[in-house]
């Protein structure tokens, strides 16, 4: 059986049934959705650790926020508490995605939401930065990646797995 066998959906139709399926242990989506699930949480990972222990939460190195005005220590803190939040998300959907991997989809679900409430809560209370911070400038290719990554995951894939 070749890669793209293996990888890639048999059928291009989704079943949404398949969302919230009622064995979580099995995983019928395309393997391509399951793998891309996979660098999508490691790049959350890795965001909510820089945010968690960066001196300054990732707000000035990163978000290019300008910390030296009255309350930066608050906004430095903030970052931090949103680090903490965001590692117990991504412990949350790492024991999702591998022990329950038939939850691929909502794990997918909750990629392809986050950046569209994040740009919501950005336009309804604007944030003053000196440059453009990576989540802003990355969340028009987010959406339409994770939104692919899960209408593969909702496809009938060659064969089902079945996680440890």
């Amino acid at each position: 059986m070749c890669f793209t066998q293996i990888m890639f959906p048999t059928s291009w139709l989704p079943q949404l049934g398949t969302l919230l399926p009622r064995d979580a242990s099995r995983y019928a989506g395309a393997m391509v959705a399951w793998w891309g699930a996979v660098v999508c949480l490691v790049v959350v990972t890795g965001r909510s650790l820089v945010h968690l222990l960066s001196r300054d939460g990732g707000a000035t190195s990163i978000a290019t926020i300008d910390t030296d005005v009255a309350g930066g220590s608050n906004i430095i803190a903030l970052f931090g508490q949103w680090g903490a939040s965001q590692l117990l998300l991504a412990v949350l959907l790492w024991v999702l995605l591998l022990r329950y991997r038939g939850l691929t989809s909502l794990v997918l679900l909750v990629f392809f939401v986050e950046p569209i409430l994040r740009s919501l809560s950005g336009h309804l209370k604007p944030l003053e930065t000196v440059g453009t911070a990576p989540g802003a400038a990355l969340n028009w290719l987010a959406v339409p990646v994770t939104g692919v990554l899960l209408w593969l995951s909702l496809c009938p894939g060659r064969r089902e797995r079945r996680s440890g």
